[in-house]
């Protein structure tokens, strides 16, 4: 199953350091039965398009707690076992949960397919969103505009050989 996991590039540095993302059980998302009842569609690439959505969401909400971090959303691909991530059942059809599921350890970088990450003309954008989160999730209209204004900018690809580069510990 391809995972979408959210991070920061602080996040992503970390995991770069130690071959490995989360600790275990931590947060990701992937095509799940609710998200394709969401979704409303059979194109996986559509729905994985969405899972990779809602964990730049997620990517987001980490930004808010971490005042330090650089502003920029930061998703890792990483293929895993069905078995190693679950989705829960209780809160499948919750706006805040669609596709998020539990992966149950840690997961070697290695196995990460790609890297997708704002590009820095993104970053005043990614901080107005940052911002607004606490009054968007309160219901302020304005606010919620400006956070899904963040999804004007499209998340690049990176292969992981490029992670390096991207977390400015490279040549």
């Amino acid at each position: 199953m391809r995972v979408y996991v959210p991070l920061t590039l602080s996040g992503l540095a970390e995991a770069y350091k130690t071959g490995e993302l989360g600790s275990g059980p931590f947060v990701a998302y992937a095509v799940t039965p609710a998200l394709r009842e969401w979704y409303l569609s059979d194109d996986i690439e559509e729905l994985e398009y969405a899972a990779l959505n809602r964990a730049a969401l997620a990517s987001l909400r980490l930004l808010a707690v971490d005042p330090g971090a650089v502003r920029r959303r930061v998703v890792v691909a990483v293929d895993v076992a069905d078995r190693d991530a679950v989705a829960d059942p209780d809160r499948g059809l919750e706006p805040a949960a669609l596709g998020e599921v539990r992966v149950s350890g840690a997961v070697s970088l290695a196995k990460a397919a790609a890297v997708h990450v704002d590009l820095a003309d993104a970053e005043v954008d990614i901080t107005a969103a940052v911002e607004a989160l606490g009054a968007a999730d309160h219901g302020d209209d304005d606010a919620q505009f400006i956070v899904d204004g963040a999804e004007d900018h499209e998340l690049l690809w990176f292969a992981t050989q490029e992670i390096p580069n991207l977390v400015g510990l490279g040549d």
